[in-house]
């Protein structure tokens, strides 16, 4: 019997490359292409996921990166469905600490992103409990407007509902218009509130609720001290391209995380839903990190 006589490999850049390789293109929703030779995912694709440059998985693959950033690892952990003890072990191996329980967490386990991969065009984003923006498909970015175009801490649906200034709105980048706006508003002031006894030590939703009080309609909403979570009813999006589109907007919520998955559709056979089909094939995936 051989005696291994060296160590294993088992750094950052090792770690990601088995991950990688592990990783079919069909979990993810890509096309297994005849002649390929990889089994898992290539480089390019996992950059794509990730929302990085195939040239800093090359460094992190190779070992020449070895301290990426904690939403780089955020980032990471999403495009290569890892559990949570994986997610926890990537951020130990970059000399990060994991996320605590007591904390907000963008982590999207392995069984979610199955379930969001097999809703094909349906619209689909994916918020954390502070209401920041995860992770959402083509159809969503398409029926909205991509949410990529602002800095990645500014994509929050809260910051979006109460601002604090006379700026855009960075995740719908077309009007929207709701059958009770009052009522909507109550619903996620009351949510974040919730969030606050989850994750009493999270900075980045104490920094939040700082920010939004100075919003008068926040302040007001805040005052009454209401606890719930949050639920949709249904919107119009006044699209440039087909004009408006009535969605019915439902959310489902993952209890480990605390995510909350939006989904927006149209019924069956309506004119909605062709508006809605239209959309989506101008949208483009994205991966927003922490």
């Amino acid at each position: 019997m051989a005696i291994m006589t060296t160590t294993p490999h088992i750094g950052l850049g090792t770690m990601i490359r088995t991950w990688r390789d592990r990783l079919p293109p069909s979990a993810v929703g890509l096309p297994a292409a005849s002649g390929r030779r990889a089994t898992g995912l290539r480089r390019e694709e996992l950059a794509d996921l990730a929302g990085m440059s195939v040239d800093y998985i090359v460094r992190l693959e190779q070992g020449r990166a070895t301290t990426p950033s904690a939403s780089v690892v955020a980032s990471l952990a999403r495009a290569l469905h890892l559990s949570a003890a994986e997610r926890d072990h990537l951020y130990r191996l970059a000399q990060l600490a994991p996320p605590a329980d007591s904390t907000v967490s963008d982590h999207l386990t392995p069984g979610v992103q199955r379930v969001l991969a097999r809703l094909g065009d349906i619209a689909v984003a994916v918020f954390a409990a502070d209401w920041q923006l995860v992770w959402c498909n083509r159809a969503w970015a398409g029926l909205v407007g991509d949410p990529t175009a602002a800095p990645a801490r500014l994509r929050n649906f809260a910051r979006d509902r109460f601002p604090v200034d006379d700026g855009p709105a960075r995740l719908a980048r077309w009007p929207v218009t709701e059958a009770d706006r009052e009522a909507t508003d109550a619903a996620v002031v009351s949510d974040l509130r919730r969030a606050t006894g989850r994750y009493p030590k999270d900075k980045r939703l104490a920094a939040l609720i700082r920010e939004l009080s100075a919003n008068t309609r926040f302040a007001e909403q805040w005052a009454t001290g209401g606890v719930a979570a949050h639920r949709e009813g249904q919107k119009t999006i006044d699209h440039p391209a087909v004009g408006p589109v009535t969605v019915d907007c439902d959310i489902l919520t993952d209890g480990d995380f605390d995510l909350k998955i939006v989904i927006m559709t149209a019924p069956p056979g309506s004119e909605d839903e062709t508006k809605l089909r239209l959309t989506a094939l101008a949208g483009q995936p994205t991966t927003p990190s922490r």
